[in-house]
């Protein structure tokens, strides 16, 4: 992990679009901003089976995905954030965060922790588990709300 006065050189910042995603967002910026790390942002989307319709769906998902990352760099940039690079992957969400961390040689992983019920959990299972359980480098979970980060001094 390349490191810079005790920090991270790269974040990198994984979304889905959740209420969660987006707190993790600014405690994302709100980390770099001072320290002069990149930040990276990630969003991975799965496409279907094969199926009759399938290059329509795939193509459906794609334009959606692109859009929910459009907008998350936008939300960035409007409170303040400066945005490195961003990255549209296709494919295992886990597997796709792990993959990009690893090749961008990230310092942290900053998600969000989307709250599922538990029959959601066990057919999906949870992606911050996953990327928790597997990282190599530490990984910052989110959840609570906005009035979750900044931390309370």
């Amino acid at each position: 992990m390349n490191t810079m006065n005790g920090f991270p050189n790269k974040v990198l910042l994984a979304t889905d679009g959740s209420e969660d995603a987006l707190l993790a967002a600014r405690a994302g910026s709100g980390l770099t901003g001072g320290t002069g790390a990149e930040l990276h942002v990630v969003h991975a989307w799965q496409g279907v089976p094969p199926a009759r319709f399938e290059s329509f769906i795939r193509a459906q998902l794609e334009q959606e995905a692109e859009e929910l990352l459009a907008e998350q760099e936008k939300l960035i940039g409007t409170g303040g954030g400066k945005i490195a690079g961003s990255h549209l992957r296709r494919g295992s969400a886990v597997d796709e965060i792990l993959d990009l961390a690893y090749e961008l040689e990230a310092g942290l992983i900053v998600m969000g922790s989307r709250v599922m019920g538990p029959v959601k959990r066990l057919v999906m299972g949870s992606v911050y588990e996953g990327v928790v359980h597997h990282a190599r480098c530490p990984v910052l979970v989110l959840r609570g709300g906005q009035a979750a980060w900044p931390p309370l001094a």
